[in-house]
C-alpha cells in the first residue's frame, strides 16, 4: 500500500480554532484519533500515511499541539470538557459514523462518545487505554496519593512532573533499551515547546488534578462494551508502567471475543512498532466496515 499523504487543516469547533490532521479518501470509512497526554496528533502521523485506504482524523484538543488555547473562562480543561469538546469536532467534521482509537486519555474522550451516541460506533481499537482501576499499573502509585490528598501541595508535585523532563520520561516510560531508543527525541521535544507557556502548563495541570472525576466513568464504559459488544481489537504495548499486560486483559471480562495482541512495545506503541500494527488494524477496519 502506497503512504497516504497528510494534510493538515483547521476548523472552528464552538468558537476554538482548531488544528487536526486528516489522510485518505473523504468519502472513506473513518478513524477518529483523539489523542493523549503529553502529546498531540504529531503521534498519529505514521499511522495515517500507512492506512491510505482510510479517511484518518486526528485533532490538536483545545491547549495542545497546534490547536488555540482558549481561557479557563471559556473551556473547562476537565475531562468532561475535552470529551464535549470532541463530540463537537465529530459534529463539526460531519462524521455520521466511525471506529475510534481509544489511547491514553483520549480513550476517555472517545468513550464518552459512544456511551453518548453508541450508534455512530463502527468499532473500537484498544492502545494502552484503560478502564478497570483494579489493573492499574505501578505508576498510578504517585497519583494515588496525590488523588487522596488534593491541593497545594498535590499541584505543586504534579507540576514537578510537567516538564522537558517529565515528558520524556512519558515517552520513554519503562522500555527495554533496545525498544526506547526507537522513540524519536522529537516526541517530547516539540510536545514540550508547544506546552510550555504559562497558560498551557497551568491548563494541563487542572486537567492532570482533574483525572480522578474518570473513575466514575469506568463502571458505565464497562457496561456499554458488555451490552453493546462492539467490534473491537486490542494491540497493546506490556511495557508500560501506567497500563500493563493485566490492564489488556482486563477488557477480556467485557469482550471475550476480541482479538488482543500483546506487541513488544509500551504506551508509544506506534513509535517502536508500527509495522506490526499497521496491519492488524488494516485488516480490523476491512472486516469491521464490511459488515
Amino acid at each position: 500500500m502506497q503512504p497516504a499523504p497528510v494534510r493538515h487543516r483547521r476548523v472552528t469547533v464552538d468558537g476554538i480554532d482548531t488544528f487536526y490532521r486528516e489522510a485518505g479518501p473523504a468519502d472513506a470509512p473513518v478513524l477518529l484519533l483523539p489523542h493523549g497526554y503529553p502529546a498531540s496528533s504529531f503521534v498519529y502521523r505514521h499511522l495515517m500515511a500507512a492506512l491510505g485506504e482510510w479517511r484518518t482524523i486526528a485533532p490538536d484538543l483545545p491547549g495542545f499541539g497546534y490547536s488555540a488555547t482558549p481561557s479557563p473562562d471559556e473551556f473547562g480543561y476537565t475531562f468532561r470538557a475535552y470529551a464535549e469538546f470532541l463530540q463537537a469536532f465529530v459534529d463539526a467534521l460531519n462524521l455520521e459514523r466511525y471506529v475510534i482509537w481509544l489511547h491514553d486519555y483520549g480513550s476517555q474522550f472517545g468513550f464518552q462518545l459512544a456511551l453518548a451516541k453508541p450508534d455512530r460506533i463502527a468499532g473500537l481499537i484498544i492502545q494502552n487505554g484503560d478502564i478497570y482501576a483494579d489493573a492499574f499499573g505501578p505508576k498510578y502509585d504517585f497519583l494515588k496519593k496525590i488523588w487522596e490528598n488534593p491541593g497545594p501541595d498535590a499541584r505543586r508535585r504534579i507540576a514537578q512532573h510537567v516538564t522537558l523532563e517529565g515528558f520524556e520520561s512519558e515517552f520513554r516510560g519503562e522500555l527495554p533499551d533496545d525498544v526506547a531508543d526507537r522513540i524519536s527525541p522529537d516526541l517530547w521535544t516539540l510536545h514540550w515547546s508547544l506546552m510550555s507557556t504559562p497558560d498551557r502548563v497551568a491548563n494541563l495541570i487542572h486537567l492532570l488534578e482533574d483525572q480522578p472525576s474518570t473513575l466514575d466513568w469506568f463502571s458505565r464504559e464497562q457496561a456499554y462494551l458488555r451490552e453493546h459488544q462492539p467490534p473491537t481489537l486490542i494491540v497493546w504495548g506490556p511495557h508500560d508502567g501506567y497500563m500493563p499486560e493485566a490492564s489488556a486483559r482486563a477488557y477480556q471480562r467485557d469482550l471475550p471475543d476480541a482479538p488482543l495482541h500483546l506487541l513488544g512495545g509500551g504506551h508509544w506503541l506506534l513509535e517502536t512498532h508500527l509495522d506490526e500494527v499497521v496491519p492488524l488494524v488494516a485488516d480490523f477496519l476491512a472486516d469491521t466496515y464490511a459488515h
